[in-house]
């Protein structure tokens, strides 16, 4: 049986370079230059010589010095706020495909809602001379990013506008869509209605609860103070402030819920109940569909917004000379069931 040698512990990280192709090649460093950057002036017999060696040493072309040469990486870095989040699994692959199409790679870090890491990540692809960047914000203050955008870093943000600079931005319309979505509860008939949303300094979180007040007071309705509640998504959180809605001498008889992950929490407490809660949730989510009753939601299109946020990417870095802008697209509601169940008959 043939056995296979495993290259050394020594030989890690010392990778073949142009030199030892040459070498193996027999022939100079100019003419496997030459092969490698596909230039013209190689003899047929020589470059297949070459092309032996560098599969024999399993070489690859070192792109930092074209960046040298060329002052551009070809790669953009996405900062998403956390990977395993459903919502950013079609917006990252939509900025991906925006970003093969120009022939750019995608470095993606996640920020875990942390604004320090959000900072920290961010500096970190600037350093490693990314041509642009796509920030799904964690902190509220980006004037960090001032000097790598004036050294001509394209930025753009999604999902949530840069804090205290001026900067392209793509946006779902949070503020309308919560909006409709508590105004069709209100319109089967709920009086008494009860939001749960993310943690108030974010921006998403505060514009879907004006969104809530909003829709309230079009019907010249009232809004409890025990009725909203803001904190963290964890399910723990979650679950003892949809308890809180449902008790008490005044309980809620629908819920809006301000993301897919407190609507997934929320879909368990009520499962737990009768008689049955109308529920409302922004973002849609896997199965939505599939639940008895279906899931309500105010569906937002987070490939339409990496794509967006991509092209206008692209743009600047093409030379687009243009002010920063934003953008906001629209929701869509989708009713499935949970969010038409009519509230009690007093």
């Amino acid at each position: 049986m043939p056995h296979t040698r495993r290259p050394s512990a020594s030989r890690y990280g010392n990778r073949p370079t142009m030199k030892d192709v040459a070498a193996r090649a027999g022939v100079g460093l100019k003419t496997v230059s030459r092969v490698v950057n596909g230039e013209p002036g190689v003899t047929p017999d020589t470059e297949r010589r070459v092309r032996e060696a560098i599969d024999a040493l399993g070489f690859r072309r070192n792109d930092s010095a074209r960046v040298l040469r060329k002052g551009r990486t070809a790669s953009v870095g996405l900062v998403l706020e956390d990977l395993a989040d459903p919502f950013y699994g079609p917006l990252n692959r939509a900025v991906e495909e925006v970003a093969r199409a120009h022939g750019a790679l995608l470095i993606i870090g996640s920020s875990a809602e942390n604004p320090d890491r959000e900072r920290e990540l961010a500096l970190a692809l600037c350093a490693r001379r990314v041509d642009g960047l796509i920030v799904i914000p964690a902190g509220d203050d980006h004037r960090y990013l001032e000097p790598e955008i004036r050294a001509g870093v394209a930025t753009v943000f999604v999902d949530r506008p840069a804090g205290r600079i001026e900067a392209d931005v793509v946006l779902s319309d949070s503020f309308g869509g919560t909006r409709d979505g508590v105004a069709h509860l209100i319109a089967g008939g709920h009086r008494r209605i009860g939001f749960i949303g993310d943690h108030a300094h974010i921006h998403t979180a505060t514009e879907r609860l004006r969104g809530y007040r909003a829709a309230m007071a079009d019907a010249g309705l009232p809004v409890a103070g025990s009725w909203v509640s803001l904190g963290s998504t964890e399910p723990e959180r979650v679950r003892a402030a949809a308890r809180s809605l449902l008790t008490g001498p005044d309980p809620v008889t629908a819920v809006f819920a301000g993301n897919n992950r407190v609507t997934v929490t929320v879909v368990r407490v009520l499962a737990e109940r009768t008689p049955p809660v109308a529920l409302v949730g922004f973002d849609d989510f896997e199965l939505a569909d599939l639940l008895r009753p279906g899931v309500t939601v105010v569906a937002q299109d987070p490939a339409t917004l990496g794509r967006v946020a991509a092209d206008r990417l692209f743009h600047r870095l093409a030379g687009a000379a243009l002010p920063p802008a934003r953008t906001e697209l629209p929701t869509r509601l989708i009713p499935r069931g949970s969010g038409e169940i009519a509230p009690p008959a007093v």
